[in-house]
């Protein structure tokens, strides 16, 4: 399988490194950022042996799905940096859009790919503050030929869309490009309300009730608002609005609008 950068990435000197078969690349990529790399810099891999997805749980890691990590530095304060989550999600959208169009891909808060509202990928932000000073590793992992059985949540792979599907190559290509041009908008955290604006556009949930699993077992109903300056999710309720930090969110499915039960990610 082939990887590849996009023409605008290659030209504003984007790297890529790619490795056949590594134990995570969000922890190969924070290995380079803390021996001094700046970035940018894309770390792919074929195959995870042990990968990892948000607070720690494992990320299924079958061959010929898109295992990236890219590898980000520069002026903005480590508090904004998970806002580049958000970023992530913005480009994936659009990278697929562009790849595969007219499927019914979207972003499920805080770090979700959904096609047909199973989950196809997902983001995962991490810091790393070495040698050459602070940076982030944005993970992302997108299911294009096959997704993981067995799960309490549905989950899609871009392979059931056909022949013509995107590859994990072909996803790369057009993410890294995308990615690119989303941070010249971002402009290290002073544009992250067109980010967010963006980012709605492809909300899943939307204006609709949802389950939210919050720390300690918690659990919230409401309807999803929106999100705020900072990309805290805005519930309403009959108690009145609540703006969520953290949580995992439960969307309905089906005509009868039954929400997916509770369950860890992969």
């Amino acid at each position: 399988m082939g990887f590849e950068l996009g023409p605008v990435a290659r030209a504003r000197g984007v790297g890529l490194v790619v490795f056949g078969a590594i134990p995570s690349t969000n922890d190969e990529a924070k290995a380079l950022a803390l021996a001094g790399e700046r970035g940018p810099l894309w770390v792919v891999a074929a195959r995870q042996t042990a990968g990892r997805g948000r607070l720690g749980r494992s990320w299924i890691s079958s061959p010929g799905n898109l295992y990236a990590s890219l590898i980000l530095s520069g002026a903005f304060r480590p508090e904004v940096a998970p806002q580049l989550g958000f970023v992530a999600g913005v480009a994936l959208l659009q990278a697929l859009a562009a790849a595969a169009p007219g499927a019914a891909f979207a972003l499920k808060w805080p770090n979700d790919l959904l096609l047909e509202r199973a989950k196809l990928g997902g983001i995962l932000v991490e810091g790393a503050n070495g040698s050459g000073g602070f940076a982030v590793v944005v993970g992302i992992g997108v299911n294009c030929a096959s997704a993981p059985e067995g799960l309490p949540y549905p989950a899609r792979a871009l392979s059931s869309l056909g022949p013509a599907a995107p590859s994990a190559g072909d996803v790369l290509t057009r993410l890294s490009d995308a990615f690119t041009l989303l941070l010249d908008i971002w402009a290290e955290g002073s544009g992250f309300a067109e980010i967010r604006r963006l980012w709605l556009g492809g909300a899943a949930g939307l204006g609709e009730t949802v389950r939210l699993s919050l720390a300690g077992g918690e659990e919230a109903l409401g309807r999803f608002e929106g999100l705020d300056a900072g990309g805290r999710l805005i519930l309403r309720s009959e108690a009145g609005e609540r703006v969520i930090d953290a949580g995992d969110v439960f969307l309905a499915h089906g005509e009868a609008g039954v929400l997916e039960p509770s369950g860890k990610n992969s």
